[in-house]
């Protein structure tokens, strides 16, 4: 017959005191959320949760995991600034481009600005291609502008929506690897799921953790 290591009776109590005291306070935090959520979070829940809580591992994880989540909204913020930044300057050296062109928009210089700003001013359709050609050197810069700059805009907005794409596909994929996470560490109510009402559950749990978390440290328990 097996033998299995006798948990002192001292250590026991200490695990069932360290039990009942975070069963406590899971009970009062509770009481903060919306009804419906309390409805959900039964003793046997709360309980299992304050197990899962009771030598500190959980905290750690779920520590671990914010400063992960933080890391990366902060560098996909970065990497958004920095494409907003590229955009403000397409803008300016657009404007700029315009100002210099108005600058040489005199009548002997119409042929060279012909030259140089053709491709600006072809609009394509489906069917053919229609070129404009203007008498006025002015209203030929104008129309370079106005072109270059409705173009500038489509591709801004194509890349801005691109960028929001993958921000979304990355915060996702790091709400799937938390769920995972800390169903593997045994925190019940935590399993990979999309459904929104159980997504705020899930919240809610890692607001009760944290909270707890919290207490703990201001008391020294921790």
């Amino acid at each position: 017959m097996d033998d299995y290591p006798v948990v002192p009776d001292s250590d026991s109590t200490k695990l069932q005191e360290r039990h009942y005291y975070l069963l406590s306070e899971l009970q009062t935090l509770v009481k903060d959320l919306p009804s419906s959520f309390q409805q959900r979070l039964t003793y046997n829940t709360l309980s299992d949760l304050a197990l899962a809580l009771i030598d500190g591992t959980v905290y750690e994880i779920v520590q671990g995991l914010l400063d992960i989540q933080h890391l990366t909204e902060k560098n996909l913020y970065n990497q958004r600034q920095k494409l907003h930044c590229e955009h403000q300057a397409l803008k300016q050296d657009l404007v700029r481009k315009h100002k210099d062109a108005l600058q040489s928009c005199k009548p002997h210089n119409l042929s060279l600005l012909k030259t140089s700003q053709q491709t600006e001013l072809e609009v394509r359709n489906k069917t053919s291609v229609v070129m404009f050609t203007p008498r006025n050197s002015r209203l030929l810069c104008v129309l370079c502008f106005v072109y270059g700059f409705q173009a500038l805009e489509v591709r801004v907005r194509d890349e801005q929506k691109m960028m929001d794409k993958k921000i979304v596909v990355e915060m996702d994929q790091k709400v799937t690897d938390q769920q995972n996470t800390l169903e593997k560490a045994g925190v019940p109510g935590f399993y990979i799921t999309t459904n929104p009402l159980e997504l705020t559950m899930q919240m809610n749990l890692l607001e009760l953790i944290l909270k707890l978390q919290q207490k703990d440290s201001q008391a020294g328990l921790l």
